[in-house]
């Protein structure tokens, strides 16, 4: 029997849009089981860049954003809520490398599953300065 191959090994290239969502999925995979299965009902995306409307929303330039959570947090969802689609997780493949080649001290791995792990919280409802009170992969 064959193992699964490991999506953290590290390669000399850069990650194809498929792989940057093994990863991510692997990284959903690996949460504690509540945040898991809730984290199973949010649809992944990865994409090159953030479309341009999503750009022109948050007046952002294309390699300053490397993730969206695209929803109604978890902490502010009621039965009486019109779902207008699935809640989205995006993932920006070009702006993750680009911070990645800039900082130079993490894997690519270790770069794709913050990005992952910070979206995903805000869907559980953390804003981004509990996210940051708590962060410290940086240092």
């Amino acid at each position: 029997m064959e193992s699964t191959p490991d999506p953290f090994a590290q390669s000399p290239l850069a990650p194809s849009l498929d792989e940057m969502e093994a990863i991510a999925r692997h990284v959903i995979d690996t949460l504690p089981a509540p945040f898991r299965a809730a984290a199973r009902a949010v649809a992944l995306r990865v994409v090159d860049f953030a479309p341009d409307d999503i750009l022109d929303q948050m007046e952002m330039e294309p390699f300053e954003l490397t993730g969206l959570y695209d929803g109604i947090p978890m902490t502010e969802k009621s039965n009486w809520d019109v779902p207008h689609g699935p809640d989205v997780v995006w993932l920006f493949r070009r702006p993750i490398l680009d911070e990645w080649a800039e900082r130079g001290d993490v894997t690519v791995a270790e770069m794709v599953a913050h990005v992952t792990v910070h979206e995903f919280a805000h869907h559980f409802g953390w804003s981004d300065d509990d996210i940051a009170a708590i962060d410290q992969w940086w240092l």
